[in-house]
């Protein structure tokens, strides 16, 4: 029987250095906060419960976890990691299985990493406690772990009190920890604040379990893995390693990512195979775009579907709702808002349509636009299967222009015109000769003049 899962999330932070209105752990990397992130992965894991422990700013905190069904508890004081874990204990009475500790500003923790750590706590040693190592390029004040080659911890110190050769060490401790239920609590009431910060320091029940004959253990992973937040600068460097990461998997999955470092993914992005990205594209939240389709360089994507073989760009922009049938093309500085083309259909050049649904091979010229806002309410334009809208056509919606029709470049069409139907919309061109030249002349004539 597999034992439940609960997780305890540390949000309690002020995070002071963000400089922000919004509270640290919701600030978004890939267009999704990142407590949201680590969220994620622990829904992944199949947790039975999982709180977040909240300080200041509890009621954004609180409204963001709030649809997910996760808990909260709030820390009032900010006494330290192992007094923010002991305020989740209320929300997980009668609680029985293995806890992980996890931090709201550490998001990128992966749901395969945190399994390990609930091994190695079922592990034939049966440790009192697994914690989470990393080796960073420059160990600077993190805590350090010291332990033999098994992973068995002989010690823990925080920076503050560690001795030069304790410092020497490149094992840190990410404060990341897998713990069983019924330890963990007994273990927190223990732990004293008899320390250079005066805090109640989470790790310390690795060394009170220690003294009971009891010894944990130690995983590493990678210190991307475990990078933290608390800074502008931090948030970027984290997003970029979120970046990187989606990337590659991108490209492991069958797609072509023509220059992998200027291409931005959202949270949630999903690419076909065969898919071809060229440089510079930027995905917003809510893009799924199907398998052989090519996203042409500069363009931005936001809440659209892309069909198969679809062609978008360069410096294309579809906005939410925009929905692209098989094998239709939007081409260069064309907009596409909450509307449908149908298979094969083209918008090749400086058009928007908006609130639209346009019909399977149907031509749309450039400088098109489908007046959809009256400045109060939005309005629906239809284009029929074959119609061909000749270039700068303003089409005020409502309106429909039926299959096969033929608008001419031009034109601004109010009404509803009928199928295989020619609509023109524009005076009878009319030519004075040697008009031109005459204003000419007298404008040079009134020029000298003066």
């Amino acid at each position: 029987m597999t034992t439940p899962i609960a997780a305890v999330i540390l949000a309690a932070g002020k995070g002071t250095r963000m400089k922000s209105a919004l509270h640290k752990v919701l600030h978004p990397i890939a267009g999704r906060p990142m407590l949201l992130h680590l969220a994620d992965a622990v829904a992944a894991l199949g947790a039975a419960q999982t709180v977040v422990v909240t300080g200041a700013g509890r009621e954004q905190v609180e409204a963001a976890v709030a649809p997910l069904g996760i808990a909260t508890a709030l820390q009032a004081e900010q006494l330290g990691t192992a007094h923010a874990v002991l305020q989740a204990r209320a929300a997980l009475a009668g609680f029985e299985g293995d806890v992980l500790i996890l931090y709201g500003d550490v998001p990128l923790v992966e749901t395969a990493t945190m399994r390990r750590m609930i091994e190695r706590l079922h592990a034939d040693d049966a440790p009192a406690a697994v914690v989470l190592g990393f080796r960073p390029a420059d160990p600077g004040a993190y805590g350090r772990v010291i332990a033999d080659a098994a992973g068995r911890i002989a010690r823990m110190v925080e920076f503050k009190d560690a001795s030069a050769d304790e410092r020497a060490e490149t094992l840190c401790n990410s404060g990341l920890m897998a713990v069983r239920s019924g330890d963990l609590f007994a273990l927190l009431t223990r732990v004293g604040n008899d320390n250079a910060a005066g805090e109640y320091y989470l790790p310390d029940i690795v060394m009170l379990a220690a003294a009971d004959g009891r010894a944990s253990a130690v995983i590493e992973t990678s210190a991307d893995e475990v990078a933290g937040v608390n800074s502008r600068a931090e948030l970027a460097a984290v997003g970029l390693a979120w970046q990187q990461r989606r990337r590659a998997q991108a490209m492991a999955d069958g797609a072509t990512l023509v220059a992998p470092e200027t291409v931005w993914f959202a949270h949630d992005t999903l690419l076909g195979r065969d898919v071809t990205v060229e440089p510079n594209v930027v995905f917003g939240p809510g893009v799924r775009v199907a398998d052989g389709a090519t996203i042409h360089a500069f363009s931005h994507l936001e809440g659209a579907t892309v069909g198969e073989r679809a062609d978008v760009g360069p410096y294309a922009r579809l906005r939410p709702g925009a929905v692209l049938g098989e094998g239709s093309k939007v081409g260069n500085f064309v907009e596409v808002k909450k509307a449908t083309l149908g298979k094969g259909a083209k918008a090749n050049h400086l058009t928007y349509l908006g609130d639209a649904e346009v019909g399977a091979g149907a031509n749309i010229g450039a400088g098109t636009i489908t007046c959809n806002y009256d400045g109060f309410f939005k309005y629906r334009t239809v284009i029929g299967e074959g119609a061909f809208v000749g270039s700068n056509s303003a089409l005020v919606a409502p309106v429909t222009i039926g299959a096969g029709a033929i608008v001419g470049a031009g034109s601004v069409v109010t009404k509803n015109v009928e199928a295989d139907a020619l609509v023109l919309v524009r005076p009878e061109q009319r030519m004075k000769t040697g008009w031109a030249k005459r204003f000419r002349e007298a404008m040079q004539n009134k020029m000298a003049s003066t």
